[in-house]
């Protein structure tokens, strides 16, 4: 790609482009769209089969295909309708893109946004790792998707997209010191729409944020996985209602709440968030040290989120995707439950994460998915009792994002 020596930073979208077209990244027969190709990132594609398999693993010094044979238990036809994933089942899926990355570059992988919405569990699996998730310097080989829906069973089907990849090359991450120098001339954290000052920043190898537990006037503060829902259908074209699937999350006296273990909750930040142009983002998950609790399954967030160069908008929220594990779980509004690293651009994107390319979460202020209606637009009154959704007149549609 007649990159220079010391190159460094996060491919954007017109070099995304370029490694498509020079081979870096392909899709054999396939053609890759276009519209794949997010500011920062590219939408991988489910193949034409899944393996139901009976343990997730990692290859370690042999292939996917050789390892994965010892595991099958079954095989699921993507073609046309799809096929059903049920919950806690492990399934493998080969991607349509595969990678030849040269010398110098590597790809890290995520679920996007409203997989990690829709509680579906993803990572990458390649050739000869130990690791997920993360593509080796050099990497010549195939992409594997894990899938392992957790609150829904889920349809999905061949061409449909679950997660994203991000190229780079060179050193391209910022450290503590570097993210608070940048804050203070573009500030990368807002508070009520004023930026935070810089000293207040919590920073620790990244940007730790905290959980809005204020709530709205009836005290809701995010959402909570029913269980027993209906089946989620991921390649439908309109939103599902989400009374069937998902309950209010209400607060407790002092703005905090238990989160039930095993429970999976959709809550939403304290702070809004800007990515700038020159800048990339990734949400890591924080374990407080005392392994009660996971946040957040998704991770990347593209140039442009949350960021207008006029400067009316003061940064998006981010949505936090929060599970406790073997015992009730007390949480606070203000308390930090997740970070953001942030690595340099190699160039500014082309394309800006926002309305103009079809996002869906810029200035977002609901927790759920583009899978499901918004009650912010729609009025849905969530926390009734569950109803089977085809029994519902459901609103319309007009002024959906996405």
């Amino acid at each position: 790609m007649k990159l220079p020596a010391e190159a460094r930073g996060v491919l954007p979208s017109q070099r995304l482009h370029e490694a498509i077209d020079e081979g870096i990244i392909s899709a054999g027969s396939f053609t890759i769209p276009r519209r794949n190709v997010q500011p920062a990132s590219l939408d991988l594609r489910l193949g034409e089969v899944a393996y139901r398999i009976r343990c997730s693993f990692l290859p370690d010094r042999h292939t996917v295909d050789v390892k994965m044979k010892d595991y099958i238990l079954g095989e699921l036809d993507l073609h046309r309708d799809g096929a059903l994933l049920e919950t806690n089942r492990p399934y493998l899926i080969p991607l349509k893109e595969r990678v030849s990355l040269p010398a110098g570059m590597r790809a890290k992988a995520n679920p996007k946004s409203s997989t990690g919405r829709a509680d579906v569990f993803t990572r990458v699996i390649t050739d000869e790792s130990y690791r997920f998730d993360e593509v080796s310097d050099g990497y010549d080989g195939p992409l594997y998707l894990e899938v392992v829906p957790l609150s829904f069973a889920v349809r999905v089907r061949e061409d449909l997209s679950l997660n994203q990849l991000r190229l780079s090359v060179g050193r391209a991450e910022l450290d503590d010191a570097d993210i608070r120098s940048f804050h203070e001339h573009t500030p990368l954290l807002f508070d009520r729409g004023r930026p935070v000052p810089p000293d207040r920043l919590a920073l620790s190898d990244g940007m730790f944020l905290s959980l809005d537990l204020r709530g709205d006037d009836s005290g809701r503060v995010g959402y909570r996985a029913r269980d027993n829902a209906p089946l989620l259908d991921l390649t439908a074209t309109r939103p599902a209602d989400p009374r069937p699937y998902w309950e209010a999350a209400e607060r407790e006296e002092g703005d905090r709440i238990v989160l039930s273990p095993q429970r999976f909750y959709l809550l939403m930040s304290k702070e809004s968030v800007q990515i700038p142009p020159s800048l990339a983002s990734e949400m890591t998950a924080y374990d407080p040290t005392s392994g009660e609790l996971r946040t957040h399954y998704a991770g990347f967030f593209d140039p442009g989120f949350g960021y207008d160069p006029q400067g009316w908008l003061r940064g998006s929220r981010a949505a936090l995707e929060v599970r406790a594990h073997d015992v009730p779980f007390m949480v606070e509004s203000g308390q930090r439950v997740c970070k953001l690293t942030f690595e340099h651009m190699l160039e500014e994107p082309q394309q800006l994460y926002g309305a103009s390319i079809g996002s869906s979460y810029q200035g977002q202020e609901e927790t759920l998915g583009k899978h499901f209606l918004r009650p912010a637009v729609h009025g849905i009154p969530i926390g009734a009792e569950a109803v089977d959704a085809d029994e519902l007149p459901l609103p319309g549609l007009t002024g959906y994002p996405g």
